[in-house]
This record gives C-alpha cells, structure tokens and sequence, in this order.
C-alpha cells in the first residue's frame, strides 16, 4: 500500500453546500463537532496505510491549507505526506478545474511516478470508514484496469447516480450517469441469480451505483485523460472505460453517505448524535484524525442534554439541548433550547472588546433554535426564534439562509436580539 497514491477531489465550488462553503473550500466544512469533512476520506487512506495523499482544490482553500498543515505531519523518517494541487496556469493550461476528470488531468504529472503502482481516486464530501486495503487488493486480484467502489441503491435513489450493470464476474457491462428513464433503470436493476452469483448483500430490483471512489493503473488512467478534453468521471470518462479496458465493481457494505448539500449534510450530521449511529466514530482501532485543540472539557451548568454531541471547550448554561450537535468551543446561555441542530461553535474563546455592543459569539439568554445550522463564531442575540414556523422551503436574509426548510446561519453573522425566522 506504501507504493499508492490517492488524490482526493475537493475542487468544486461547493454551491450545493452554500452558505456553509463561502468562505472556505468544500472539504474544509466543520463536521460533527471537532472535524472536517477533508478528514474522512484522508483517515480512511491513513487506516489503509496509503500515506502519499494529495487534495485537489481551487476554491477558498487557505482554510484548508491551514487545516492540512496544522493537522497532518509526518516524522522524518516516514514519505507519507498530504498536499494540496490548487489550480494553477501554466504553460499548457490557462482555465479553472472544469470538472472531476479534467481537475485530475490537469495534476496528473504530480500524481504519477515510477512508483506508484494505483491511483486512488477519492471524493471530499462523503462520510463513510471503509478498508480501502480491501478495495486496492480486489482490484490486484482481478488483475483490473478500473475499480469502481458500488453501493446498492434503491430505484429511487437511482436517478441522482451513476448506475451500472455487472456480468458474473462482477465485471462491469453498462454504466448510465444519472439515469432517468424507467425502462432504463427496470433494466440495470439487480436480479436474484446475479445477486446470489456474486454474493452481493442487496435486495432484487435495488441497483448498483458508483460511490465516486476509483482505483486506477496509472497507465489506464494516463490513457483515458491524455489528449482530451472529458471533465466528468461520470459522466465521460466510465462510459468510455468499459468497453476498451477491465473495469470492474467493488461492493461497500458499510455506511456511507453523500453530504453534498445543506439537507443531507443536516440529516447525517443528526444521525451522528443519535444513541445508535449507522457510522460508529467510536471505533478505537478505526479513529477519525483531525486537528488536536488541546482545549478543556466541556461545561455544563443545570442543562437537560438528550441524543446530542457535546465538543471540547464548549459552555452551556441552563440550557436543553435536544437530538443536536455543540461544536468546539460552543457557548449557549441560559433558557435557550436547540432542537434538530448543529451548532459548530467558534474558532478561539472570545475576549470582548471595550464598546462592542454585538451579542457575544454563540446563543445568547431565552434563544430557540430548531432545524438549523449555526455557523462558526455566529452571534444569535437574546431571544431569538429560529424556527421556521412558516416553514419556508428557500429564502436569502441579510444574516440567515433557508435551503429545503433548514435555517442556516453563516460564519460570523451577526442575528439582532429578538429575531424571529
């Protein structure tokens, strides 16, 4: 595994993930209470002993340059690193990142050497623990040209991925990107003699779709990019591969979820604080790696606390906290009650200045906040109701967002005492 190296695509401008991502890259959005989304799949590589990882990005990434720097050294002894690839002109390239495939084309000198013997190709914005060492020795076995890592799927779920078909071998025959014909999606479904041929853990009729997660021969994928112009895995780059080279399927039994946008990465976010979560972060010997804080505990005073995350150096005051997360740092003050919520907290303890007459960072006294996202080193004065109680699907505030019914607060928004969304 030392001789693998993965490139983690975090590129985009995350508009799916907005407010969230505007003033930081996408992998670089705070995740259950103390991570960041970049720290998934990069534990998931370190697990699997692939320590040669670099990040493809080109939107706002001084935060998570910050982040990698900060988090991510490795001893003198060791090659293993984690860079970033931020878009950069040069003499054969001019543009931006256009897609996933050109953003790995256009770094594709950095990611391949006389070494490498696979590229693993892997998404920022998908929460899941998974043996990537299993995944990289099944493509070996095979003697593949092309994994794709598959999740089963129901047919209704079918329409946002990329689908494919598989013969007995698990070799992949037809691969359609977001199908949205019936007929189409009836015929690519799974069905029982292919699901007992290949010892698959699904039901007849659900379907195979891509996880956005490869293992390429370096040749291969030199190959497939050079002298093109194709931008999407998905939608160009698979359908071409299949027919001219091995490329095979990979089954993910485990969890995994896509956080690409505000109502999935609330929901999955929620599902961590849960007294059962479908992704066990307490795992010991499958540990989540992020930036150590070295911050006190947390402090909490007459609070009633039920299915929630409560983070390092957080502070809350006869408050009730219910089926939420409090991030780093959190302050939430008296009478206030979060419901369904995540609130991140804040990046420093703050230390008030002389004539700053803005709330303090955190939920100030007598606040109600329910299906929301507060951002870092928001300010929700005393007595604010963020509620939705008209239930409004989308709408753009001075200092607040509503995307599918979720209140979202950005970083460092200031919400005037007695405010009722």
């Amino acid at each position: 595994m030392k001789r693998v190296v993965a490139a983690i695509l975090g590129g985009g401008q995350g508009a799916r993930l907005w407010p969230l991502t505007q003033y930081r890259a996408k992998p670089s959005v705070p995740l259950g209470g103390k991570f960041r989304l970049i720290d998934i799949p990069i534990s998931n590589c370190l697990h699997a002993g692939v320590n040669r990882i670099f990040v493809l990005t080109q939107f706002n990434s001084t935060s998570l340059h910050r982040h990698i720097a900060q988090t991510y050294r490795f001893d003198a002894f060791s090659r293993g690193f984690v860079n970033i690839l931020a878009a950069e002109q040069n003499l054969e390239n001019r543009g931006w990142f256009q897609g996933t495939a050109d953003a790995v084309r256009q770094t594709l000198h950095r990611l391949t050497d006389p070494e490498s013997s696979e590229i693993l190709i892997l998404s920022g914005d998908q929460l899941y623990l998974m043996d990537l060492k299993k995944f990289v020795h099944r493509h070996r076995r095979r003697d593949a040209d092309l994994t794709i890592c598959v999740k089963s799927v129901s047919k209704n779920q079918a329409r946002e991925l990329g689908i494919m078909r598989v013969d007995p071998s698990g070799r992949i025959v037809e691969f359609v990107e977001k199908p949205s014909d019936p007929d189409t999606i009836e015929r690519l479904a799974l069905d029982r003699e292919t699901i007992e041929t290949l010892g698959l853990e699904a039901e007849p009729g659900s379907l195979l779709a891509s996880m956005g997660m490869y293992t390429f021969r370096p040749g291969v994928l030199a190959e497939l990019l050079t002298g093109t112009t194709t931008a999407d895995f998905g939608k160009e780059v698979i359908p071409s591969a299949i027919d001219a080279y091995k490329v095979y399927g990979f089954l993910h039994k485990g969890y995994w979820s896509d956080i690409g946008t505000i109502p999935s990465f609330h929901e999955a976010s929620l599902e961590l604080a849960g007294p059962d979560p479908a992704l066990d972060l307490y795992d010991e010997r499958l540990p989540i790696y992020t930036h150590p804080r070295f911050l006190p505990g947390s402090r909490v005073t007459d609070c009633e606390i039920k299915d929630s995350i409560v983070c390092d150096g957080s502070r809350l005051i006869g408050s009730r906290v219910h089926r939420s997360i409090v991030g780093v740092r959190a302050v939430v003050q008296t009478g206030s009650v979060i419901e369904e919520s995540v609130v991140m907290g804040a990046g420093g303890f703050e230390v008030p200045a002389r004539g700053d007459r803005r709330p303090r960072i955190g939920v100030g006294r007598n606040c109600r906040i329910r299906r929301a996202i507060v951002d870092l080193d928001a300010r929700i004065g005393d007595g604010c109701q963020l509620i939705n109680e008209t239930e409004i699907r989308n709408a753009d505030g001075e200092f607040y967002f509503v995307r599918e019914g979720i209140i979202v607060i950005p970083r460092r928004a200031v919400v005037p005492p007695g405010t009722v969304i």
